[in-house]
């Protein structure tokens, strides 16, 4: 998955008002992509919306949008370029707000709307050169049909724009450009490489100690008739994002006579479908560990620290200035200047405890979003194969099926090709040019399968050497360990092999229904950590006897109605909170000793008792799927193959914010014809809270339902709610 992820970076900035100068600490945080439209303040509402008076491109009229019942925009055009124009339009009818906070990272106008912490991701974008990457790439790089698609796009953007202004968040942000587009594509490919946390890692000083995390991700499997009941191929998309904010998924069907025709998701202000479906395949992402980016310490000359010692050579820092506009609580905006520092080696910052350089490819590569336009219009391996040599998404494993019963899995990621004589860690010395890759591992290089024996692939964010059935996966010492493959398996990806193994041949249901399994396995590195806490001794903790003997009962399930699943889940939330993890114990298990496992089950059950005065609470009443004024139970648990992660609500409840979102089942039946689809959204195809689609997904959600969809026009035609075209 994109994303994410799933996380970007977001920065405070502290001012020194009597010198109107950053300090040099940026603090970094959780995304500003989780942000809630609600908190979005408006500035400028005074200042005229500028348009281009350059000739458009695209006649409206041949644009056709056809919303069905649940809202999802179904989009037409006569070209690649029209059918943009339209996904622009549509997307932002339904999320105009998120959209331009992904388009204002483009623009380098965050600090205009966000204040200090927007002018952090417009500081970094500069730093990282992004618009001279831009400048210098685009008319070469991308495609002359490609730059059509974004100039489509851009121009559906615009003209919603200017008919809707009072939905503008920064007006001089108008018109938006096709590289205004491409460069949001490489600020996030950047932060999905894992530069987020490099910076962070610098900037609180742990860069020396710096240690591998795992990361969230999402699920996707798929099956062909060799495994399959009656010999079609099963494929599903599994996201686990965040369920609102910059980063949740928007749904939508694109369609032109140029020969594109997909179904699924992508984020607001994304020029194509990310994963999904057209008549012909399907195709997933799934978030991986590989490791990407390269930080180096320079040595720095005592007499001078803007030059740094090469290979026994001194070297001197490019220094440029980053003119940033931040608006202040009181309304007005403060033209700040930052110095932006560069290297041998790349973007470099200085800091207290020293300087360092960051090397990685998402920032050298402006085609993301044309790899994606020519995935989702492949009509077989070979050209989808053909886009992924692109190599211009720099992270994400691939899963893709299609109806010739094809199956294939790939480790994806712009993997840099080190020198193996260097003992590569986590910060090397920025001392020798030894030390600076300038080539990546090409596709067929890359960790993958092809077609296995046993007929299925899958990953859940795990080791890509158990991506298929035993006996036909991957030799883990085939591939450089600086590559930074994952070694682990978790408890989604046990349990989805316990579930699979004991099928000879899955129906379709049956294939669907391990999606939705919400029960932790049998066994895993995580279970048998947890030994220690299902054996504490009610003598020697005897106020916990009755949760004890409950937790003992448990069957490990987290559906709504299980009881012992809201005494373990409250557990684990405050053994999170007190040893500081995320998801790392989900794959090395948890080292807790038997009174942190004591004290948090004892915080548990008194939140039990406080809020609800018995421990006996079944998880839907804890854990709430929650918008608007629709409040529903949920199950699930951050590892299970039903994902769901919640945070504190409000009278001791919680609510869902990240896990299962954007769901996609396709079917590709032996005697042909196009594909089944089934999908569902976590809350609706409208971000606004006055549509009636703002939440008429939830109840499908919460109960493991999905809609139908299809690629076919006069069905979608026949089923729609609205036809019109867009101005």
């Amino acid at each position: 998955m994109i994303p994410s992820p799933s996380v970007v970076i977001i920065g405070v900035i502290f001012f020194q008002m009597k010198q109107i100068k950053f300090f040099s600490a940026l603090f970094l945080s959780l995304p500003l992509l989780l942000c809630s439209p609600a908190n979005i303040f408006a500035g400028n509402e005074t200042q005229t919306l500028k348009h281009s008076n350059t000739q458009t491109l695209i006649n409206p009229e041949d644009v056709t949008i056809v919303r069905d019942s649940f809202g999802v925009p179904h989009i037409y055009g006569k070209t690649d370029a029209d059918a943009a124009y339209g996904l622009a339009y549509a997307t932002a009818e339904d999320d105009f707000q998120t959209m331009q906070l992904n388009l204002l990272s483009g623009k380098g106008m965050l600090g205009q709307l966000k204040g200090k912490q927007g002018a952090t991701i417009d500081y970094v974008a500069k730093m990282l050169r992004i618009q001279e990457i831009v400048d210098e790439k685009y008319e070469k790089d991308l495609s002359p049909s490609f730059k059509k698609v974004l100039e489509g796009f851009a121009e559906g953007v615009n003209a919603y724009a200017k008919h809707h202004p009072e939905e503008v968040l920064i007006k001089k942000a108008f018109p938006v450009s096709p590289k205004d587009i491409v460069k949001n594509y490489i600020f996030s490919m950047s932060m999905m490489s894992g530069l987020e946390k490099r910076l962070k890692s610098i900037m609180n000083g742990s860069i020396e100690t710096e240690e591998t995390d795992m990361r969230l991700g999402s699920n996707s499997y798929a099956v062909n008739s060799k495994k399959s009941a009656d010999g079609g191929v099963y494929f599903v998309l599994n996201s686990h994002q965040p369920l609102e904010g910059q980063f949740s998924w928007y749904e939508a069907h694109i369609t032109s006579d140029e020969g594109w025709n997909a179904l699924g998701g992508l984020f607001p202000g994304g020029v194509s479908i990310f994963s999904g479906c057209n008549e012909n395949l399907a195709w997933a992402h799934t978030v991986n560990k590989l490791n990407l980016v390269d930080a180096y310490k320079l040595e720095l000359d005592p007499k001078n620290k803007l030059r740094y010692k090469v290979d026994g050579v001194y070297q001197t820092l490019e220094v440029k200035k980053a003119r940033l506009k931040v608006k202040l609580k009181m309304g007005l905006m403060l033209p700040v200047t930052k110095k932006t520092y560069w290297s041998i080696y790349g973007p470099t910052m200085v800091t207290k405890k020293g300087t360092y350089s960051i090397r990685y490819g998402a920032n050298t590569e402006v085609r993301t979003a044309e790899e994606w336009f020519r995935m989702s219009k492949a009509r077989n391996l070979d050209e989808f194969s053909s886009a992924l040599n692109m190599q211009a998404i720099s992270r994400m494993n691939i899963i893709y099926a299609d109806r010739n019963d094809n199956l294939y899995y790939l480790c994806n990621g712009l993997v840099p090709v080190r020198d193996t004589t260097v003992c590569w860690k986590s910060l090397m010395p920025g001392n020798t040019r030894k030390n600076i890759w300038t080539k990546y591992y090409p596709v067929e290089k890359l960790p993958q399968v092809l077609n296995p024996p046993c007929g299925y692939i899958f990953n859940m964010n795990n080791a890509p050497s158990n991506c298929t059935g035993r006996g036909y996966n991957l030799n883990p010492n085939d591939y450089p360990a600086i590559m930074g493959l994952e070694t682990n398996d978790n408890n989604r990806s046990i349990r989805f092999m316990e579930q699979i193994e004991q099928f000879d041949k899955l129906t379709y249901e049956q294939f669907k229904q391990l999606k939705y399994d919400m029960r932790l396995p049998e066994k895993s590195v995580y279970m048998d950590s947890l030994k220690a806490m299902f054996r504490l001794s009610p003598q020697e903790y005897p106020e916990l006897a009755g949760s004890l003997e409950e937790l003992n009962k448990w069957d490990r399930n987290f559906d709504p109605d299980n009881k012992a699943a809201t005494l373990f889940s409250l557990t684990i939330k405050y053994l999170s909170e007190e040893m500081h993890f995320r998801t790392g114990p989900f794959y090395t298990g948890l080292a807790a000793t038997n009174n942190q496992y004591a004290t948090a089950l004892k915080k548990a059950q008194d939140h039990l008792l406080k809020y609800f005065n018995t421990i006996a609470v079944p998880l839907g009443e804890l854990q709430r799927h929650i918008r608007g004024n629709v409040d529903l139970p949920i199950g699930g648990f951050p590892d299970v193959l039903a994902a769901m992660f919640a945070k504190d609500y409000k009278n001791g409840r919680m609510h869902s914010f990240v896990g299962d979102s954007y769901i996609e089942f396709v079917r590709f039946n032996k005697g042909g014809g196009l594909p089944e689809i089934e999908t569902v959204n976590a809350y609706g195809a409208s971000n606004k809270a006055d549509s009636p689609h703002y939440t008429d997904q939830m109840k499908l959600y919460v109960n493991h339902q999905t809609k139908k969809m299809s690629l076919d026009r006069k069905e979608v035609f026949s089923r729609a709610e609205r036809i019109y075209h867009p101005y």
